[in-house]
């Protein structure tokens, strides 16, 4: 197969990897959550990491449901998308830094993070939603996270994402 090829089959077959978009979704409605209470914000920062260990499972029930090939066995363009999701563990040292360092900032940090992540997947799957979110998601998070208390930004994430599902739902109808 040829290179334009493998990608439309990734796109196809894994539906640009909506169910990711989709568990982010909650990832951020528990984060929303646990940055609601009233505990400390190093407990908040810390639910935060753990909010985020629910997003495998998630999105692999999910595809389940969604009929998404989770896998994408017989495709090597599909290591590259794990090599993609794997090298944003990488850059989650920065937000631990950061939690250490100015906790109040964390959650800003992470999800300047999770946006920036998701530009290589604008190649994998010639997806204009994914180049958009992976640049609009940092600027936005930064400006929140510097305007406002981190739930804001919490909330905000989470229309982000629904939006984003959203628009990769539309993509892969095309």
């Amino acid at each position: 197969m040829e290179l334009i090829e493998l990608q439309r089959d990734c796109a196809t077959r894994q539906k640009r990897g909506l169910h990711f978009i989709l568990a982010s979704v909650v990832v951020w409605g528990l984060i929303l959550i646990a940055h609601l209470t009233d505990y400390s914000i190093e407990t908040k920062n810390i639910l935060t990491f753990c909010c985020s260990a629910v997003l495998f499972p998630l999105s692999w029930g999910l595809s389940k449901v969604l009929g998404i090939d989770f896998e994408g066995k017989g495709n090597p363009l599909t290591k590259a998308g794990i090599i993609f999701s794997v090298n944003q563990m990488l850059y989650i040292l920065i937000a631990m830094w950061v939690f250490a360092a100015v906790p109040e900032k964390m959650l800003m940090v992470y999800s300047m993070i999770f946006g920036a992540h998701l530009m290589p997947y604008s190649w994998l799957y010639q997806s204009k939603s994914y180049l958009v979110s992976s640049i609009v998601i940092p600027l936005l998070s930064l400006v929140v996270g510097l305007l406002f208390p981190p739930f804001v930004l919490a909330a905000v994430m989470i229309f982000v994402e629904a939006v984003f599902s959203l628009l990769l739902y539309w993509e892969g109808k095309k």
